[in-house]
């Protein structure tokens, strides 16, 4: 009696008929004759795998455990059945043994420090080899590095004094920035303080020189007033006035008096002028 085998959409079967592969048959039904013919059933769907943490040697002769992933798929389910007996232990055997090989190229620090370079090393390395079973590696992904513990502390105190560095860095270039700031509003300051007193005495000048002017055309207008009525002005006038001034002169209580050098040419006008005036009124007598 013929066994029934219902074959889904992401599985085929290798079937072999008195020990020779006849084919890969599926999906749907797949007819299996007990005795005579046999059946292998594959799945070719992606699948993850775990690798737990294995102690592995970098160049430099450190220690460091690592954990990864690994992500495959049958691409050609008859070789995955007739070139390898199973290709799910062999693949995961692979990737260990290549794990230790790309770790042993690398120093610590770049084991830390290039994740992705790595991971996409161990993918090249191993889809070379899984591809003649008919497998293809999907990616590599490192879960986690763990260094020894001596080597850990010894990260901690170097990641400590880096940060201190650095603080001390910024520190630095905030107070720089700061004095720098400091100066540089101080001699804008300067400036604007230099700039306020040149143009303040700029209109200190001005003012004064507007002022001078102004002072100079107002005595230039009295002269001018004092010179056109003095011309309106008789000589008697003028020589009365001149008298006054020498009566005044000469009641003030000083001890000495200056007598200008034009009194007796005063004195000649005004005794010329007096006898003018007495020869008219004698004539008018007679």
């Amino acid at each position: 009696m013929a066994i029934i085998n219902f074959v889904r959409d992401y599985e085929r079967i290798a079937k072999f008929q008195l020990g020779r592969y006849v084919g890969m048959k599926g999906p749907g039904l797949v007819w299996i004759i007990p005795g005579i013919q046999q059946g292998r059933k594959i799945d070719l769907r992606e699948r993850v795998r775990d690798v737990p943490p294995l102690r592995n040697i970098t160049r430099d002769n450190a220690g460091v455990d690592v954990d990864f992933v690994y992500y495959l798929r049958v691409e050609d389910p008859e070789k995955a059945v007739l070139e390898v007996q199973d290709f799910e232990s062999a693949s995961r055997q692979l990737a260990m043994t290549t794990l230790r090989a790309v770790i042993g190229d690398l120093t610590l620090d770049d084991v830390l420090s290039r994740r992705d370079e790595i991971n996409t090393a161990m993918q090249v390395k191993l889809d070379e080899v899984t591809n003649r079973w008919g497998v293809k590696v999907m990616a590599v992904e490192i879960r986690e590095i763990e260094p020894p513990p001596a080597i850990q502390e010894a990260m901690t105190r170097q990641m400590s004094a880096e940060r201190t560095r650095r603080a001390q860095i910024t520190e630095s270039e905030g107070l720089r920035d700061a004095q720098i700031n400091v100066a540089e509003g101080d001699k804008q300051s300067q400036i604007l303080r230099a700039d306020g007193d040149r143009e303040s005495a700029i209109l200190r000048a001005q003012g004064l020189r507007e002022s001078q002017i102004l002072e100079a055309q107002g005595f230039a207008q009295a002269m001018e007033a004092i010179n056109a009525v003095a011309a309106t002005a008789s000589a008697n006038t003028l020589g009365l006035q001149y008298l006054e001034t020498l009566r005044s002169i000469g009641e003030s209580p000083s001890t000495k008096w200056i007598v200008p050098m034009e009194l007796a040419n005063v004195a000649k006008s005004m005794g010329d002028r007096l006898g003018s005036l007495s020869a008219g009124e004698d004539d008018g007598a007679s």
